[in-house]
C-alpha cells in the first residue's frame, strides 16, 4: 500500500512482520519526502522574492522555476514508481493504491503540511505507479483509504487515540505499535487483497 505526506510513499504487505524501519524496496520501506520538501521551499522562497519584484524578467524567471520544480516532483515520481513496480514484479506481487480523490477536502492539517499536500502530486504518483504496473504486468488495485490511518494492522480496532502523533501507531485496545506510514500501508494492502478477491472471484 502506499500513504502519506511527511513520507511520499511506504511499502508494506498486508502480512508484514518488520519494523518498517527498512532501506531498501522490501516491505515496511518509507520513501522520504525530506528532500524534496526542502527543495520545495527553497523554491517557494525564490518564488516569494520574485513575485514581489513584479517585473518583467522576474515573471519570465518565475514561470522557469515552476517548470523546473515540476520536473523535478516528476523525476521523483517516477523513480519511486519504478522502485514499487520493480519490487512488486520481483516478489510476484501486485500493488494497492489509495484512491485519493477529495484528499485535498478531506484532510485538515498545519498550513506547513498544508502547503506540502497541496504541491505534492499524488495524482502524478498514482499514474505513473498504475501505467508502470501495466507494462510489468503487475496487478494494481485501488483501494477506499477512510480511516486506514486510524487502524490497527493488527486487531482492526479503529481510533483517532492510536496516532498520538503523526509517525507513531499505538493501538489502544491490542497495543500493537509501529510506523504510522507502515500500519497505514499494511491496512492499504489487506483491502486490496481483499478488493482483488472479490472482483475476480468465479
Amino acid at each position: 500500500g502506499i500513504a502519506n505526506i511527511a513520507n511520499i510513499a511506504t511499502t508494506a504487505t498486508a502480512t508484514a512482520t518488520g519494523t518498517g524501519t527498512g532501506t531498501g524496496t522490501g516491505d515496511g520501506v518509507r520513501h522520504s519526502g525530506k528532500t524534496l520538501n526542502a527543495v520545495r521551499h527553497r523554491h517557494r522562497e525564490l518564488r516569494r522574492r520574485l513575485q514581489a519584484k513584479a517585473t518583467k524578467s522576474a515573471k519570465r524567471l518565475l514561470r522557469k522555476r515552476r517548470r523546473k520544480e515540476a520536473r523535478f516532483a516528476a523525476d521523483i515520481n517516477h523513480t519511486i514508481a519504478r522502485r514499487i513496480v520493480t519490487e512488486a514484479a520481483r516478489t510476484g506481487r501486485g500493488i494497492a493504491l489509495e484512491d485519493l480523490q477529495g484528499i485535498r477536502d478531506r484532510v485538515r492539517l498545519r498550513k506547513p503540511q498544508r502547503v506540502t499536500l497541496h504541491a505534492w502530486s499524488f495524482h502524478q504518483l498514482g499514474h505513473f505507479i498504475a501505467y508502470k504496473a501495466a507494462r510489468a504486468g503487475v496487478a494494481l488495485v485501488w483501494v477506499d483509504p477512510a480511516y486506514t490511518s486510524q487502524a490497527c494492522s493488527a486487531c482492526g480496532h479503529v481510533a483517532k487515540n492510536n496516532r498520538p502523533d503523526q509517525e507513531t501507531f499505538a493501538c489502544t485496545s491490542c497495543g500493537f505499535a509501529e510506523h504510522a506510514d507502515v500500519n497505514a500501508a499494511r491496512n492499504i494492502a489487506a483491502r486490496g487483497e481483499t478488493g482483488w478477491a472479490v472482483s475476480h472471484a468465479a
